[in-house]
């Protein structure tokens, strides 16, 4: 007999789960690119196990990973490009050799499971979206963020991705956090909110309103617990609290800043008598405890979620220490099939009422494209054209792309 009550059966393996494809780190993005992504990459590596590839300039990688005695240790795909933190979606096109978009490569190659990036918010997700395209039958992609509530975090999406949205879509970002929370969190029915000015059912805008009664009507496999208010998000009441991007952002920040506000006005009162400062020196593991559940750098970034691949978003200003907590994460999500559980669960929302377009009418709004004029040229979408790699003597560098047979 087995451990689990199970006959065993003589013979026959033990099944063990395939290990996740490395992570791909855009190095380049960020403000602190590329010392502390690097300094953040190695830490995941030798303190977690993480599997990485590092993207970037290869000359410039090579110098920071010396530094740590990790030269030909963790793979390097050189980037010619990197997208800076002041440009915005349009470099996705003006850029097709950036270390995002070979990331994004190498990702639809399979050779990658997850990206990881401290670059621009919009240029990762313009170039995600573009190189990666979103999931079969998901409207708009979003961003999951983690609020650190108690007895376990909440997960806020979206966080930015899309500004205008529809009620369907709301309904979409509800399916799309109930499998992030399931990986991240746990349960096998996470609870969802819908952000609103008040609790009552009747409450809030026609887009609020609508949501309402798609999530509350609808047999789509969402454990709808009904409205939440602001004063709900870091209270822990339910899993997931979905809204539509344009506000998402705006609480987060405003949370963000109000975190930040409080922390300083706390450090301010303890340090201001030789008293105060006996009482916080008794109390610093609880303070730190406090200090480190706050801290946004704890949590890795946001996540990217609908697309044909995983991104996790870490912040602009991130340090070592977010890195590594991000790459941590995207090997996570990875490792729980974030994808396939997307899919899965957007599967079971498409019903007569909401979800009606297919893959190919995603990111048209709300009516199906336009198809070109017969005997147009029909646009091509394929990888960036292949450059020779940068080789050094740690002979760590690999290509961007796999050349066919016989290829120059």
């Amino acid at each position: 007999m087995t451990g689990t009550g199970e006959p065993s059966r003589a013979g026959s393996p033990r099944r063990v789960p395939p290990r996740p494809l490395p992570v791909a780190v855009d190095t380049m993005g960020g403000d602190h690119a590329p010392g502390e992504i690097i300094a953040g990459a190695v830490d995941a590596v030798r303190e977690h196990g993480v599997r990485l590839v590092l993207v970037g300039q290869a000359p410039r990688i090579r110098r920071e990973l010396d530094r740590y005695g990790y030269v030909g240790k963790i793979p390097i795909v050189h980037a010619d490009e990197a997208l800076d933190m002041g440009e915005g979606a349009l470099a996705s096109w003006r850029k097709p050799r950036s270390s995002i978009a070979i990331a994004c490569h190498l990702i639809k190659q399979g050779r990658a499971s997850a990206l990881v990036s401290a670059g621009s918010t919009a240029g990762v997700v313009a170039t995600s979206r573009l190189r990666l395209k979103g999931q079969q039958g998901v409207l708009r992609p979003a961003i999951a963020v983690t609020l650190p509530t108690r007895p376990r975090p909440t997960i806020l999406l979206d966080a930015g991705a899309t500004a205008d949205v529809k009620a369907e879509t709301l309904v979409q970002f509800a399916a799309l956090g109930t499998a992030y929370a399931q990986i991240l969190l746990g349960p096998d029915r996470p609870t969802v909110g819908l952000l609103n000015i008040g609790a009552e059912a009747g409450k809030g805008n026609k887009l609020a309103k609508r949501a309402h009664e798609l999530l509350a009507g609808g047999s789509h496999g969402i454990e709808f617990a009904g409205n939440v208010e602001g004063h709900d998000l870091l209270a822990g009441r339910v899993d997931v609290i979905v809204t539509d991007g344009f506000t998402g952002n705006i609480a987060l920040k405003t949370m963000e800043g109000t975190i930040g506000t409080a922390f300083t006005e706390i450090r301010d009162a303890m340090t201001s008598t030789p008293a105060a400062r006996m009482g916080a020196l008794l109390q610093r593991r609880r303070l730190q405890d406090l200090r480190d559940r706050l801290d946004p750098d704890t949590y890795g970034g946001g996540v990217l979620l609908g697309l044909n691949g995983t991104v996790v978003i870490a912040h602009g200003a991130s340090h070592a220490r977010a890195i590594t907590s991000a790459c941590e994460l995207a090997h996570r999500l990875a490792a729980g099939r974030i994808v396939e559980r997307i899919r899965e669960q957007v599967a079971a929302t498409r019903t007569s009422r909401f979800g009606r377009w297919t893959h190919g009418e995603r990111d048209a709004g709300d009516k199906p494209p336009e198809k070109p004029p017969e005997g147009a040229a029909q646009p091509v979408e394929g990888p960036p054209a292949p450059r020779q790699p940068v080789s050094g003597p740690a002979g760590d560098t690999v290509p961007d792309r796999t050349e066919p047979p016989g290829a120059p």
